[in-house]
């Protein structure tokens, strides 16, 4: 216990699923947590849960599609608790359709939320982590990211977005003591995969490709997204941590 006490974490989409998970874990670890989320009600049910337990978190509201909004919240951070060590681009939504079956709203939609938003965690939460010495940002990608799959062009293509803009603001900043690191998880048990777990056909095909043969739990991303965010991976930055049961290692 301890691994994060006395930092400032942001974490977006930390009302429900592997955000919650993080923010749990951060919080048992000794960090502030700044739980942002649109969905206000679990957000802030989280945050309840949190801090009944002694931990410290906040919720603020944060559409992370929108620039403002990511202004916004940043300032509010730093006005609160004067810096941010840690950002977590946790935040997402998930398109099962091929190509053609894509619109472009649809496409925007995805993109917006799974890659913009990545885009400006980084741009806007990077002068206060140089001010503040350094920090880690921890994006959150997939293993849809590295490899191809049927049914998931959009999704997979703003993963694959999210994988590289990470290996971009690594080289960017890492004269400023800022490590930049991406999480590619599998298929894991949470809100978002509701669709697939509970479709015969679909979470079969899943974990026949999974050498564990069973989903990830939020707990077990957590985990590696807290190695990501503090001082046990300090030699580490551009770099994929891949969290799927074995999925990609076929």
């Amino acid at each position: 216990m301890g691994k994060l006490r006395g930092k400032v974490a942001i974490i977006t989409g930390a009302s429900m699923g592997m955000g919650r998970s993080e923010a749990h874990l951060f919080a048992q670890e000794g960090a502030t947590v700044i739980i942002t989320d649109i969905n206000v009600s679990e957000g802030e049910k989280t945050t309840q849960e949190i801090n009944a337990f002694g931990g410290k978190a906040l919720f603020l509201k944060h559409d992370v599609a929108s620039e403002e909004d990511w202004k916004r919240v940043i300032e509010e951070t730093l006005k609160l608790y004067g810096k941010i060590d840690i950002l977590v681009n946790n935040a997402g939504v998930l398109l099962q359709k091929a190509v053609e079956q894509t619109t472009s709203e649809e496409w925007d939609k995805i993109f917006n939320v799974n890659a913009k938003s990545v885009f400006y965690g980084c741009k806007y939460v990077a002068p206060a982590m140089r001010k503040a010495g350094g920090g880690s940002i921890v994006n959150i990608s997939s293993i849809y990211g590295l490899i191809g799959a049927p049914s998931a062009a959009a999704y997979q293509a703003a993963k694959g977005a999210v994988r590289l803009l990470t290996k971009a603001v690594s080289v960017d900043y890492a004269k400023d003591k800022i490590r930049v690191n991406s999480v590619h998880p599998g298929l894991i048990e949470t809100p978002m995969t509701e669709g697939i777990l509970h479709d015969p056909r679909e979470k079969e095909w899943f974990l026949s490709k999974t050498l564990l043969g069973r989903p990830g739990q939020a707990i077990e991303v957590a985990k590696a997204v807290l190695f990501l965010a503090s001082e046990d991976s300090s030699y580490m930055t551009g770099s994929e941590l891949v969290v799927d049961g074995g999925f990609t290692a076929q």
